[in-house]
């Protein structure tokens, strides 16, 4: 996580977009960390209301056992990093560490799940192609939610994408990943994740 990130810079592009991971990772552990209690609703919501295979279901529940370990220890990890809880070097990277491995296992579970999204999208597609007779204002509706729908699982798989080498070099101890790899990993999934956030406000 942020300890792998070099915070002398020279003044390149490269290693500008490297020091410029580190703000952006503070954060973004800061705003996590109001996500448990939503964490529990969402369990507890997909039971009441489950998606639409029982594969997606088994993804989300596995991925929702991958976030109740996940977020106490990168909350610790961030805190002992801060120097707000006292912690040894050595055990404050072992927390972190885990804590990466395990969202690295949840960033896996989103690419699948993202790619059984994508296969249900392109068959709704193809219904929606063959659809001649109805109210043709309730198909372009239809149409407009395909199309938001289709934009939406891109955008997180992007994110995914960029955010996968990123957990994988940080629940590997001594990972020899670059820094500029980092930034511009990290600066991709960051801007998606705003470009979502701008599309949901304004939707």
């Amino acid at each position: 996580m942020i300890w792998f990130f070099n915070r002398t810079g020279n003044g390149s592009l490269a290693q500008r977009i490297a020091n410029l991971s580190g703000p952006v990772a503070d954060f973004r552990i800061f705003l996590r960390y109001y996500g448990l209690l939503p964490l529990v609703q969402w369990m507890i919501h997909i039971e009441h209301h489950p998606p639409v295979t029982p594969l997606l279901l088994h993804i989300e529940r596995v991925q929702n056992l991958t976030m109740i370990l996940y977020y106490p220890l990168e909350h610790i990890w961030w805190l002992a990093y801060h120097k707000v809880i006292n912690m040894s070097d050595a055990r404050m990277n072992k927390i972190g560490i885990w804590s990466c491995r395990f969202w690295a296992a949840y960033v896996i579970l989103q690419l699948w799940h993202l790619a059984s999204e994508w296969s249900m999208h392109k068959r709704r597609k193809r219904d929606m192609i063959k659809k001649v007779d109805g109210d043709e204002v309730e198909i372009r509706r239809e149409k407009r939610v395909l199309k938001a729908e289709g934009e939406r699982i891109i955008r997180d798989t992007i994110i995914n994408i960029g955010y996968l080498p990123l957990t994988l070099h940080w629940s590997i101890e001594k990972s020899s990943f670059p820094d500029v790899g980092v930034g511009i990993f990290g600066t991709l999934a960051s801007f998606y994740q705003l470009v979502g956030a701008w599309k949901s406000a304004n939707e």
